[in-house]
């Protein structure tokens, strides 16, 4: 098993699981005491083997002392959490309980109750009045309830608990993971793209981040001074010249950079990437070359880099910088994948993050492009889509930030994939930059040089795209599609990329249409997106990216995920169960931001 150091200051957050039990003496609790504690053990033994964190450490799991029967164990439990570094409440009962005396209290941690469906001993019955008690006082909960009956004593966890429970935990350590952390704005607003004007109270109010913001030219004092690492440098500078194949040059004769500046761009587009890591998550290397302050970086989750257009009409792009860092590799190996948005779109970034915590894999940042319709694409090329594409698809492009991890060279049991770094070979990663041109960029966009990653994602890899926006008077509201990749006849895909820039990564992108709403169609869905900019993520991950969204209290303006798979806090269906957006809506008003 794979495991890197811990990147953030503070400790990486544990699931606290408190066993419940009817407090009663002589007889009652001491019948239950075991079975309770058993039931807690089982749990935390189930979701050990099924959680990581970011960087390949298994989550800890503190349990409480003694079953909790009452106030007094409630708040000593409680103690030891807050001391442990508790960011994930589980309650488990087998039996009824005191709803309101053994509830945890702490208000900005998610919570579950799972209630044991038995007859015996009526743990669905704390279940409800523990959740009517959550509700009452305003700190929502999410209750999970087995389908089937069990017997008293069997300790087995049924499916689909294991699924909520499972669902519940990896959102909420996606939560604890984000709090206390940096976005860093690197730069400031690039082109009047609305996500790069950073909104310092939705990180703070929503995600219980900070922001840090560093200049541009930072990244020009750091490479005149050398506050890098020089033997880091110029061993990743070899592994470049031996692993980054460049790609023609598009460039107008009369606009293409020299030999030499094109070597001058990729020492610069190197020291870049060694920068922004370093001002993210710092580097002890600069304590010893004395830049102690330099040396400790911004703590930073998710980064941003404007780049254009002052940076970038002057020196070499950040796409280099932003691809590499967003990889799950590069020149030390096998590596977590670092968060960094381009032009410093940070609701895009925080989109990002999302799927990154919920997956622990790499994500790919890209415009949504265009939209082609069946008979547009026949129109232009001659060819009638079929197969996943026969209801058209959407061009995601961007000008070459995306992680490698996109190409779909990463497998899982022979199928296109992307997976966390432990998973990950090094016969794939060089896979991966095998299948990667370096094309020296358009000069036109970039009059500073440097290079964009150019690659074509491999078909039918299950995807998730999504987005959140900002609404004035509204606050985030978060956008899902869940959808298909595909791939086009070589020469289609050619015409078709050729229209907007071939020196770019594509993939091109099938949402999975319902036959309703917004996802009618793919135009729809295309017309209905709230940016120019989404996040993709491996896997259909839009049930769990509305866990964690419902846990922020943010709404989902739009998604294609199934009712059964959609789970959220039992307050939720007190604002409504026949409209679930409109419920969605009216319980994130009624709570607001989780840590305001």
């Amino acid at each position: 098993m794979k495991t890197i150091r811990n990147r953030y200051y503070g400790q990486l957050p544990k699931i606290g699981i408190r066993p419940a039990v009817d407090g009663r003496r002589n007889g009652i609790r001491e019948s239950l005491e075991e079975t309770t504690m058993n039931l807690a053990k089982s749990v935390a033994a189930y979701l050990s083997e099924h959680l990581r964190h970011y960087n390949g450490e298994q989550v800890e799991f503190v349990l409480a002392d003694t079953c909790i029967g009452g106030v007094a164990e409630a708040a000593q439990t409680a103690e030891k959490f807050a001391r442990e570094g508790v960011g994930v409440s589980i309650t488990v009962s087998p039996c009824w309980c005191y709803g309101s005396e053994t509830m945890d209290m702490t208000p900005d941690i998610p919570k579950a109750v799972w209630g044991f469906n038995g007859t015996e001993r009526p743990g669905a019955v704390y279940l409800a009045a523990v959740l009517a008690a959550h509700n009452q006082k305003g700190l929502p909960a999410f209750g999970i309830y087995g389908k089937d009956v069990q017997d008293v004593g069997d300790t087995t966890i049924p499916d689909d608990v294991k699924e909520k429970l499972l669902q519940f935990s990896k959102s909420a350590l996606a939560v604890a993971t984000m709090k206390g952390k940096s976005y860093l704005s690197m730069g400031s607003v690039s082109m009047g793209i609305a996500g790069s004007m950073v909104d310092a109270e939705f990180f703070q109010d929503y995600l219980g981040m900070r922001n840090e913001y560093v200049d541009s030219t930072e990244f020009i004092r750091r490479m005149d001074k050398e506050i890098y690492d020089k033997e880091e440098y110029e061993r990743a500078l070899s592994w470049v010249k031996e692993n980054c194949k460049e790609g023609p040059d598009n460039n107008p004769e009369d606009m293409q950079r020299s030999r030499e500046e094109k070597d001058r761009d990729w020492e610069i587009s190197v020291k870049m990437a060694l920068i922004a890591r370093d001002l993210m998550v710092g580097n002890p290397k600069l304590l010893e070359i004395g830049y102690g302050e330099e040396a400790l970086g911004h703590n930073a989750i998710i980064g941003g880099f404007q780049g254009q257009r002052q940076w970038t009409d002057h020196l070499p792009n950040g796409d280099f910088m932003e691809a590499i860092l967003n990889s799950s590799f590069d020149w030390n190996g096998i590596r977590a994948p670092y968060i960094l948005a381009t032009e410093n779109d940070s609701l895009n970034g925080v989109t990002m993050l999302f799927g990154h915590l919920l997956t622990n894999t790499a994500q790919v940042f890209a415009d949504v492009r265009t939209y082609w319709s069946p008979d547009a694409v026949e129109r232009v090329t001659g060819y009638k889509p079929e197969g996943l594409a026969e209801n058209g698809f959407i061009h995601l492009i961007n000008s070459g930030p995306a992680a490698l991890d996109g190409t779909g060279e990463l497998t899982k049991g022979g199928k296109p994939a992307m997976k966390p770094f432990w998973e990950i070979t090094e016969e794939e990663a060089q896979k991966c930059l095998d299948a990667t041109l370096w094309r020296p960029s358009n000069t036109g966009y970039f009059r500073g040089g440097g290079y964009s990653s150019d690659f074509l994602t491999r078909g039918k890899m299950p995807v998730t795209c999504a987005r959140i926006n900002l609404v004035k008077g509204l606050g985030p509201v978060l956008q899902i599609a869940e959808g298909y990749t595909v791939e086009l006849p070589e020469q289609v895909h050619e015409t078709l990329d050729n229209r907007t820039d071939p020196t770019w990564p594509t993939t091109w992108f099938v949402p999975n249409l319902t036959g309703e709403g917004v996802f009618k169609d793919v135009y729809s869905v295309m017309n209905s997106w709230g940016a120019n900019h989404c996040a993709m993520s491996y896997g259909h991950i839009g049930h769990e990216l509305i866990t964690l969204a419902s846990m922020l209290r943010i709404p989902v303006n739009m998604h294609n995920v199934s009712e059964e798979k959609i789970f959220r806090p039992s307050a939720w269906g007190m604002f409504g169960t026949k409209d679930q957006e409109g419920a969605d809506y009216r319980a994130c008003n009624a709570y607001g931001p989780l840590y305001r």
